[in-house]
């Protein structure tokens, strides 16, 4: 089994990266090769001196002879840019997404057109695929027969990308398996460009002692999926059996991976309630109409019934999430402060 992750030095490819290494195996095979894609590699990565990594750095679009040197069995396309950046810069958005996309899914067809294995190709789409329309009923909750309408460059992007993934299907060049995935919250490190990441800051900075500020109304709805669960729900997606039976994969329609809807006023009282009235004042409301303009357009109430067909369920409420970042906060601080091993 040899698997490429695009996009593996991100904050979840180094999360999938690092449960693959740990594991070493997918789909019930071992994995005999990892090849990591990434148009930046950090001085830090540990990944990089396992035995089973290979790393290709640089634009996936000049480097995929090197991706595909060697059969590949599974491929997490990962790489993106996000909401926020493709909608400052259009051309940007247009060759991150849609034609690096469109050259992946030509050497994956090459190489199974030259005998090798047709890859299985799970594919990191969005929310933001969807959008509220003025004048039109919203639909609510969402679910996967739910017309996609997106209102940002990304969300069209990402559209695009699932329709051209799911015709390479049903021709037979790859096995696609497209994830759309919820904002994930709470992400550590510095936040990206997303319009959505304030939805981490407000919660990491003031943990930090650090002020951040909220730029939408906090009266509005979100959905999220922390971290691990939507890790999670990459892997299964790309070990479920395809069929029609009960739990296996049916179709090449996407998967809304499951959604926890919440208003970024319960997120702010589920921060002072764990971490006290001086933590929580350091978030200022001063709301930003662009950030609003893109969040506000993604629907909050999913239907997650797909999902739950799968074995994949939302996190329980948003104290779950919290405590999750914070154990990652302290198994972080504990790595950083441990003296070397002998």
């Amino acid at each position: 089994m040899r698997i490429a992750v695009t996009g593996a030095f991100g904050f979840l490819g180094s999360r999938l990266t690092a449960h693959l290494l740990e594991q070493r195996m997918l789909c019930g095979a071992p994995i005999e090769g990892l090849v990591l894609a990434d148009r930046i590699v950090p001085d830090d990565a540990a990944a990089v001196d396992d035995p089973l990594v290979t790393v290709v750095q640089g634009d996936l679009s000049d480097r995929l002879d090197d991706l595909f040197a060697d059969p590949v069995d599974v491929i997490f396309h990962l790489a993106a840019a996000v909401s926020a950046e493709c909608e400052e810069d259009f051309d940007l958005g247009m060759h991150a997404n849609l034609d690096v996309t469109r050259a992946l899914l030509d050497a994956a067809r090459g190489q199974s057109a030259a005998g090798g294995p047709v890859p299985r190709l799970v594919f990191s789409s969005s929310l933001a695929v969807f959008g509220i329309h003025p004048g039109l009923p919203p639909t609510s909750p969402v679910d996967e027969s739910t017309l996609p309408t997106p209102r940002t460059s990304y969300g069209t992007q990402k559209l695009m990308c699932e329709q051209l993934i799911a015709d390479c299907t049903r021709r037979g060049f790859v096995d696609g398996r497209v994830a759309r995935l919820m904002t994930v919250a709470v992400r550590p490190g510095k936040p990206n460009a997303a319009a959505s990441a304030f939805l981490s800051a407000i919660i990491r900075a003031p943990l930090a002692g650090l002020p951040a500020t909220c730029p939408v109304d906090p009266g509005l709805r979100v959905a999220l999926a922390s971290p691990q669960r939507t890790v999670l729900g990459l892997l299964h997606l790309a070990e479920v059996a395809r069929g029609t039976g009960p739990g296996q994969l049916s179709g090449s329609a996407p998967v809304n991976l499951p959604a926890l809807t919440v208003s970024v006023t319960d997120m702010l009282a589920t921060l002072r309630q764990a971490a006290g009235d001086a933590v929580a004042d350091l978030v200022t409301i001063a709301p930003d109409p662009a950030v609003e303009a893109i969040v506000g357009s993604w629907p909050a109430a999913f239907d997650n019934s797909r999902a739950a067909a799968l074995g994949l369920h939302p996190d329980p409420d948003f104290a779950s999430i919290l405590r999750h970042h914070l154990d990652d906060r302290a198994g972080s601080t504990r790595t950083a402060h441990e003296p070397p091993r002998p």
